[in-house]
C-alpha cells in the first residue's frame, strides 16, 4: 500500500489504519508505555523536532531488549525473552540486546553500540536534559550484560544463539524456539577485536557513572582493565577461532589492531593511567594509527580512535600525541566533497554512500564524528586545512546537520528513516518482532516458519518500534521499503547509538532541550 493515497476513500483508510496502529501499539492509561510526546514548535530556523527524534532515538533501545522486562518498559509490545540464556555452559548471560532484527546476541556490536552511546552521553550529555536518565538506563542495560559476559578471568562469552538456524525462522523473540548456543573466545581461541571492544566499552561507559554511581563506575573500569589486559596479551581474532559460527555475520574485516588502539585510548581516557598513553605511543604506529581510511562503524575503529585521542592533544594538551590531529585532519579532508583529498561518495539528494548493507551507520557515526570533532576544534581554537582549504568547526557542525536533516526527511523521496519520526517512514522493517501482531494480541505460539507468511507480506509492520533507524536508501536515494531487503530495510543499535549524541547536540543548539 503507498503511504499517500489519492482517492478520498482510501485516504480515510489510510488515517484509520494509522490511528488503529497506534493505539493498538501504545497503552494511554498506563505511564509504564510509550506515549507520544506532544509536538513542540521548534524555533523557526530549525527544519526538525530534534529533540523528538532524540527521545525516539533512545526508546528504539527499549525495543531490543533481551531478558526481563521492567515495569518501565516503553516499548508496550515487547515482553521478556532469553530467560534462559547462557544455561548451554552453566553461566548467567540474560539481559543485553538483540542486535538488528533477528534475536542473537553478538557480543561484538552490542558492545560497540555501548561504547558509541557512552561516548554520546560523554560529549553531550550534559545537554541533554531529562533525556539524559533514559541515555543513562540504555547503557546500563549493555553494561550489566557485558559484565556478565566477562565474569570469568580470560574468558568473553561473545555470542549467545545460532544465528544460521535463527535466521531460518521468523518469530518473535518471545516465542524463541532455536538453539541459544553459547559461544565463547578464551586464550586458546583469542578474539582481541571483540574483547578490546568490550573493555572500550566498559572503560567509556566507567566515565558516564562516574558521578552518579561511583560504585558500578569503579567495577566497570576494573573489568575494562582486566579485559583490555586478555584482549592484548592473547592476540588474535575471533574470525579464525570462530569462523563458522560469527562468519558472515559479524566477522571481522579490518583486524584487531584497531580495536587495541581504540580500548587503549578509551583506558587511557577513563583512568589516566600513563601506561595507556605508553601503550599508544608504542604500538600507536604498527596498530594502524595513520593508515588512510576513513570508514568507521561496528567493525572499524581506526578514525574513531584517531579522534578521541585527538582531543587529549587539542584539549588536554597532551603533546605527544599531536600527530593524532593531523590523523584526523586527514579523516575529515576525506569526507569533505570538493576537498583535495576528498574520497567520499555522495548520494544525488546529498547522502554520504558507502555501501549498499546498512549504509545509515556510517551516515550516523560520520555525523557524530563530525560534531565531536568540531567540539574539539573550538574548544583549541583550531581548524582543517585540507590542501589549502580551510574546513571550520561550523562547516563541519552544518555538514554533521544536512546528513541528520537527510535522514530525518530532507530527501528527494521525503521520507524520514526513523521509525515512528515524521508523517512518512518505512513501515515493513526487516524486524521480527516488529512486524508479527505482539504476544499480547496474539498470546498463541507463532512458529517458526510460519512467521515467513509475514515476513514475505506487503502488510505494514503492527508494531512501530519507536526510532528505529533503518538501513536506508541505495546510492540513488531509492527505498523500495520491503521486508525482505535486509540491507536497506534493517535497523540495528549501533546506527542509533551515535546518533543519540548528534541528535542531543542539534536539539540543544535549536533551543529544543
Amino acid at each position: 500500500m503507498s503511504l499517500f493515497l489519492s482517492s478520498p476513500s482510501s485516504l480515510f483508510f489510510f488515517l484509520f489504519l494509522i490511528s488503529n496502529t497506534f493505539l493498538h501499539c501504545y497503552s494511554f492509561n498506563d505511564p509504564a508505555h510509550y506515549h507520544h510526546p506532544s509536538h513542540h514548535h521548534p524555533p523557526h530556523f530549525a527544519s526538525h523536532d530534534y529533540k523528538d527524534a532524540l527521545t525516539k532515538s533512545i526508546i528504539f533501545f527499549e525495543g531490543q531488549r533481551s531478558g526481563k522486562l521492567p515495569q518501565n518498559q516503553r516499548i508496550s509490545w515487547r515482553s521478556d525473552s532469553g530467560l534462559s540464556d547462557g544455561s548451554a555452559m552453566n553461566v548467567d548471560l540474560v539481559g543485553g540486546y538483540y542486535d538488528a532484527g533477528d534475536n542473537v546476541k553478538f557480543g561484538f556490536p552490542m558492545a560497540f553500540t555501548t561504547t558509541m552511546l557512552s561516548w554520546s552521553v560523554i560529549e553531550f550529555g550534559g545537554i541533554m536534559k531529562g533525556e539524559l536518565e533514559n541515555a543513562r538506563e540504555a547503557i546500563r542495560w549493555g553494561t550489566d550484560y557485558l559484565l556478565k559476559a566477562t565474569a570469568h578471568p580470560d574468558t568473553i562469552y561473545v555470542q549467545v544463539g545460532d544465528a544460521k538456524k535463527d535466521h531460518g525462522c521468523w518469530e518473535r523473540p518471545e516465542d524463541m524456539d532455536t538453539p541459544r548456543n553459547v559461544y565463547k573466545i578464551d586464550k586458546n581461541t583469542p578474539g582481541s577485536e571483540v574483547a578490546a571492544e568490550t573493555a572500550a566499552a566498559l572503560a567509556a561507559a566507567s566515565l558516564v557513572f562516574k558521578k552518579t554511581d561511583p560504585t558500578y563506575s569503579k567495577t566497570l573500569a576494573r573489568r575494562a582493565i582486566s579485559v583490555f589486559q586478555f584482549a592484548d596479551k592473547y592476540r588474535g581474532s575471533y574470525s579464525d577461532g570462530l569462523k563458522p559460527i560469527v562468519c558472515p555475520f559479524y566477522c571481522s574485516y579490518s583486524g584487531y589492531e584497531d580495536e587495541l588502539l581504540w580500548g587503549a585510548a578509551w583506558l587511557h581516557k577513563a583512568t589516566k593511567n600513563q601506561m595507556y598513553l605508553n601503550y599508544i605511543k608504542v604500538n600507536g604506529q604498527t596498530l594502524g594509527s595513520a593508515e588512510f581510511d576513513n570508514t568507521f562503524g561496528w567493525d572499524n575503529k581506526h578514525v574513531g580512535a584517531r579522534i578521541l585521542l585527538s582531543k587529549a592533544f587539542l584539549v588536554q594538551k597532551v603533546n605527544t600525541l599531536h600527530d593524532y590531529k593531523g590523523h584526523a585532519d586527514n579523516f575529515i579532508c576525506s569526507i569533505i566533497p570538493g576537498a583535495s583529498f576528498s574520497s567520499t561518495q555522495y548520494t544525488p539528494g546529498g547522502l554520504l554512500f558507502k555501501m549498499n548493507d546498512n549504509n545509515m551507520q556510517y551516515v550516523t557515526s560520520t555525523s557524530f564524528l563530525l560534531l565531536t570533532y568540531a567540539k574539539y576544534l573550538t574548544s583549541a581554537h583550531m581548524v582543517v586545512n585540507c590542501g589549502g582549504t580551510i574546513i571550520t568547526p561550523k562547516s563541519l557542525r552544518a555538514m554533521a546537520k544536512k546528513q541528520v536533516d537527510y535522514l530525518l526527511g530532507d530527501n528527494p523521496l521525503e521520507m524520514s528513516y526513523m521509525v515512528g519520526y515524521g508523517p512518512k517512514y518505512p513501515q515493513r522493517i526487516h524486524h521480527r518482532g516488529s512486524s508479527l501482531p505482539s504476544i499480547y494480541e496474539h498470546p498463541s505460539k507463532i512458529q517458526c516458519s510460519e512467521g515467513f507468511n509475514v515476513m514475505n507480506s506487503q502488510s505494514p509492520n503492527p508494531n512501530i518500534l519507536v526510532g528505529a533507524i533503518v538501513g536506508g536508501p541505495d546510492q540513488y536515494d531509492r527505498f523500495p521499503d520491503e521486508r525482505s531487503d535486509y540491507e536497506q530495510s534493517e535497523p540495528a543499535t549501533y546506527l542509533n547509538a551515535p546518533l543519540v549524541g548528534a541528535l542531543g547536540y542539534l536539539a540543544h543548539s535549536f533551543g529544543q532541550l
